[in-house]
């Protein structure tokens, strides 16, 4: 059967593939939008659309990633559930109720490819509260396939990489309807794909030797444009600051409407919304319609749901009170404790004074933004194989050094973001005034500063700068207390204090002092002039020895 896709053009599907197809459980994805909150009109198109060939989406709930990484964590904060879980819970309940193991079989297919499509979704974790981990030591831990497959588990959901066709659906889809620009060119990428065997290391040593999917070494920079690509997503749609806080607003209704909304599941017993996680019957029946039948009910305990969704509707939702950058990695637990430090921050004497209100933590939301590309504070493109022109059959890692200069030297940032429940203007004022004051007490006072007049140019000359540098790091030290060498980036200049500190005080060579900086702080890149400089002032203190 031929489908007309809107971003794809025209698919041809297996006749299996169709029958997946065509069953409530598959079904109901049309009803559940892929971007949790409202945007724009344009941006609405469902996971019905990005499910077709993958499967993984199978699991999500009510308004996508929302169910699954606001709601669930807020009703049932123990639980360390994931829409990746559902979709097993749901493939087996699909395949049960329209009984399509015995179609399965009329093809070829039987159990265990039953379960190598689980592994391809959620990988080869021993329980459902266990995190998915590409396995690297000795023992293959995939059942679906032998390890001569090990490709295979980079197609659908690649955990090494990054690099895998379900991104590349969803960042086609995205991109076309939010109107922004797909710099990655996946047709490219196809054409220089291959399969090498290579060395997998563990904890630094080679341990054996696995099938992984590897391309070009001129491709690298195509691959950084994917990763570019998700992080501009991310920036413009995914958490733009008014997404934020619509689905900060949804997730509070469904919150506030969890005990009284029941789901018919299994057995024509009802559950709450939470509880159907664990149903699959009831969790077929869960879709964004659920807003729905919030604001149909005529239960007087869904009222309070019911007026949150009144506001995101007429579009009187919470304001942004502003955003700073976040100086140590957070989580979203976090952004509890900063709003319990800013209510502090000020007393109602203090307020009183500007005529303003005094406010609670039940009217602010600090909401913590990660944008990253796809692997915390480390680049993807370190686990990744690329092969030469001259040997095709051979694939190894590429520096990202070799790339380009240009590349970003820091692969994770966060932003703290704060909103109030609140929009009158003395509320929105004193709101304000606690960030204010948070943001200027967050960072310690008690320092004291040495700042140098240090350019990051090859010809600058480290020796005019270093020993006030050195006299105020010993005197630091004398005192008890640490230093922090920072420039703007935290690459170049600062680094090249820091690794002629470390060559003078502890006696060793560029290399290993380099070595042992990289692991603390891998961005680090002195530029060509400051390590000329470095390898001169090296050799000096030999020879003064």
């Amino acid at each position: 059967q031929v489908f007309n896709d809107p971003v794809h053009g025209h698919i041809e599907l297996h006749p299996l593939m169709v029958k997946f197809i065509d069953t409530p459980q598959f079904q109901r994805l049309r009803y559940i939008k892929q971007l949790g909150g409202y945007l724009v009109a344009v941006t609405m198109y469902s996971l019905g659309h990005h499910t077709i060939g993958l499967n993984t989406p199978l699991g999500h709930g009510p308004f996508s990633h929302l169910f699954d990484g606001k709601f669930i964590p807020k009703v049932l904060p123990e639980s360390k559930w994931k829409h990746e879980v559902a979709s097993e819970m749901m493939l087996d309940h699909l395949i049960e109720e329209n009984g399509l193991m015995e179609e399965m079989r009329k093809y070829g297919l039987d159990e265990n490819d039953v379960i190598f499509i689980k592994e391809l979704i959620v990988g080869p974790a021993k329980n459902a509260d266990e995190t998915p981990t590409t396995p690297t030591r000795h023992d293959w831990e995939y059942k679906g396939r032998p390890v001569s497959k090990s490709f295979l588990y980079e197609i659908v959901a690649n955990k090494g990489t990054g690099v895998d066709v379900d991104k590349w659906d969803y960042f086609a889809r995205d991109c076309h309807h939010l109107g922004i620009p797909n710099s990655f060119d996946l047709w490219r990428y196809m054409t220089f794909v291959r399969v090498i065997e290579v060395d997998m290391t563990y904890e630094d040593q080679v341990v054996h030797r696995r099938r992984q999917i590897c391309t070009r070494n001129k491709e690298v920079n195509n691959i950084y444009e994917m990763f570019h690509t998700r992080s501009m997503l991310h920036r413009k749609a995914y958490q733009h600051k008014t997404i934020n806080i619509i689905e900060e607003m949804i997730t509070e209704a469904l919150v506030a409407a969890d005990d009284h909304l029941l789901i018919p599941g299994k057995d024509g017993e009802k559950v709450k919304m939470s509880r159907a996680i664990k149903d699959p019957v009831a969790f077929t029946r869960l879709t964004d319609q659920v807003l729905q039948q919030i604001q149909l009910s005529d239960d007087p305990n869904l009222q309070q749901a019911k007026d949150i969704l009144a506001k995101v509707e007429k579009r009187r939702l919470y304001k942004h009170v502003g955003q700073t950058q976040a100086q140590k990695p957070l989580t979203k637990a976090d952004g509890a404790r900063i709003c319990s430090e800013m209510i502090n921050s000020l007393s109602p004497d203090d307020l009183e004074r500007d005529g303003l209100p005094s406010l609670s933590e039940e009217d602010i939301i600090v909401l913590i933004a990660t944008f990253d590309y796809g692997k915390k504070a480390e680049n993807p493109i370190d686990q990744a194989r690329f092969y030469t022109k001259e040997n095709p059959d051979k694939a190894e890692k590429v520096c990202k050094d070799q790339v380009s200069q240009m590349l970003p030297p820091i692969f994770r940032e966060q932003q703290i973001r704060v909103v109030c429940r609140k929009d009158d203007k003395p509320s929105l004022d004193a709101a304000l005034k606690y960030f204010e004051k948070w943001c200027s007490t967050a960072t310690p006072t008690d320092f004291t500063y040495l700042t140098v007049p240090m350019y990051d140019e090859p010809s600058e000359l480290l020796t005019s700068h270093y020993s006030r540098c050195r006299q105020f790091i010993k005197q630091a030290h004398s005192d008890g207390g640490t230093v922090l060498v920072h420039c703007n980036a935290g690459i170049s200049r600062s680094s090249t204090v820091a690794l002629a500190y470390v060559i003078e005080t502890e006696r060793v060579s560029l290399e290993l002092a380099y070595d042992r900086l990289k692991k603390s702080r891998p961005a680090i890149q002195p530029n060509p002039g400051f390590m000329s400089q470095l390898a001169d002032f090296q050799e000096r203190l030999e020879i003064q020895q």
